[in-house]
């Protein structure tokens, strides 16, 4: 029997830091995450830089498996290039047996990289939750097979091609990926340590599951946000993408709530994958002695601030849920540390007596264990395509909006307004406060940019600040 820990790492997808039981005043059903927490250590102040793409996830996860900064990746992170080492390479590399199920929204040969085995891997960024295509584990990296479809079959015999090799017909994402991770778990020889890597696609939308967890949310009892509005109050540049045509606009606050509902129902249903996966290791006799980090790619408005989606730079989408728990970590405690996923990579390392590869931009936070007041960094520089550029700081938040046609600037006090609703940029009491800020934006900018990337010299040379 190994004497290194192995590793869970349960990443959801759409998981906002203030979803969950404890952490939404009873709102949303999460025994199995409190009861994480409990056991481990929870950075309430988890976020990331936010991202290069419509797609946040793909970047965000991106910068979770490489330790790498937002402005770092190529091809906002689709790819990754041999001379970046991946998280489960490098755990490859050092005796753990790699296994990964769920979403990757990376190229396939990543994967190859990351994993010596899976089973029911979904290359992509969403697709319909009861009927998965999935790839079974390639050992050469190809996963070249593809299943044919009919997206409308009512309106169209258009016949489309998407990634898999097969279907669990009616079978719930979450449920399939969680099962898979279960087999592993009843298969895997004690003997040597595992990194397994459950990837869940839950709770992004369409937003359906079972109906047990359904009935447990009525929309007309849920509450609005305090900072519901009907319509977004500047152009982001992706006022009109995919994410924001699910609701109607102006927003109707009886439809925000029944997404507002779907959405707690979903959480609900991967927070029983996660008991379910947290029982099989105390069955084997393995949680004692496994590591466990709960995170999530990214936050969703799901009508905050008259938004639906992740593409914008508010509290609500950049910030996640992240907890540790396991061997070496003090149980019951909340640092209030500024983390990024890049932090990840690099903490893991020291928890598990590994060194770090050369390339890791993220800070360990095993110092925060001990100290409640260690800062890896004491501002954040955020990003959305080449429209918004966001930085935060202590307490304060600056955003700037920059498209072709429009400006716009927000600047937000958290400690008085959680809910960013009080923008203030344009009062004169605080036009020392605006300027301080925007001193920091371009500051931390030349630290933890990319003066090279695309996306920082389109937004720059429509800004001035």
């Amino acid at each position: 029997m190994t004497d290194r820990p192995n590793l869970l790492l349960f990443v959801l997808d759409d998981l906002r830091f203030d979803a969950l039981g404890g952490t939404s005043g009873g709102a949303v059903r999460t025994p199995h995450a409190d009861a994480l927490i409990r056991r481990g250590c929870r950075f309430s102040r988890a976020q990331i830089q936010g991202g290069t793409c419509g797609a946040v996830c793909m970047p965000s996860r991106a910068v979770l498996h490489t330790g790498l900064g937002l402005f770092h990746l190529e091809d906002s992170g689709r790819t990754i290039p041999a001379d970046h080492t991946l998280l489960g390479e490098h755990l490859r590399a050092h005796g753990y047996t790699a296994f990964g199920t769920g979403k990757w929204h990376q190229h396939p040969e990543s994967f190859a990289r990351s994993f010596s085995d899976g089973d029911d891997i979904f290359f992509g960024g969403m697709d319909d939750h009861w009927n998965m295509p999935v790839h079974a584990y390639d050992p050469a990296g190809r996963y070249a097979d593809h299943l044919p479809t009919i997206r409308d079959p009512k309106l169209t015999r258009t016949v489309e091609r998407r990634s898999g090799s097969h279907i669990h017909a009616g079978v719930h994402a979450t449920d399939l990926f969680t099962d898979a991770a279960l087999r592993f778990l009843k298969g895997h020889d004690a003997a040597r340590p595992f990194f397994l890597s459950v990837a869940l696609t839950a709770p992004h939308d369409p937003r359906s599951t079972h109906e047990r967890f359904h009935r447990l949310y009525d929309p007309a009892s849920i509450p609005l946000p305090p900072n519901f509005a009907p319509e977004h109050e500047a152009d982001t540049g992706a006022l009109r993408i995919r994410d924001e045509r699910l609701a109607a606009i102006p927003r109707d606050p009886a439809e925000v709530r029944e997404h507002i509902a779907d959405y707690y129902a979903m959480i609900t249903h991967l927070d029983e994958a996660l008991g379910r996966t947290v029982g099989a290791l105390e069955a084997r006799g393995l949680l004692d002695r496994t590591l466990i980090v709960f995170t999530a790619d990214h936050g969703l408005a799901v009508g905050q601030h008259g938004l639906m989606g992740k593409q914008n730079c508010y509290e609500h989408s950049v910030r996640v849920p992240l907890v540790f728990a396991g061997p070496d970590v003090p149980a019951g405690v909340t640092r209030e540390t500024s983390t990024l996923h890049s932090d990840i990579f690099p903490t893991l390392c020291d928890l598990l007596g590994l060194p770090h590869p050369p390339d890791l931009h993220g800070t360990s936070l095993i110092p925060a264990f001990a100290d409640a007041h260690f800062q890896p960094r004491d501002a954040v520089y955020m990003a959305y395509l080449d429209t918004v550029r966001a930085v935060r700081a202590g307490d304060l938040k600056l955003i700037e909006y920059a498209t072709d046609t429009t400006r716009a600037t927000q600047l937000f006090d958290l400690a008085a307004d959680p809910w960013e609703t009080r923008n203030l940029a344009a009062d004169p009491a605080h036009a020392d406060t605006l300027a301080a800020m925007r001193e920091k934006l371009v500051s931390v900018r030349s630290e933890q940019g990319n003066p090279e990337n695309p996306f920082e010299l389109r937004f720059w040379a429509r800004c001035a600040v």
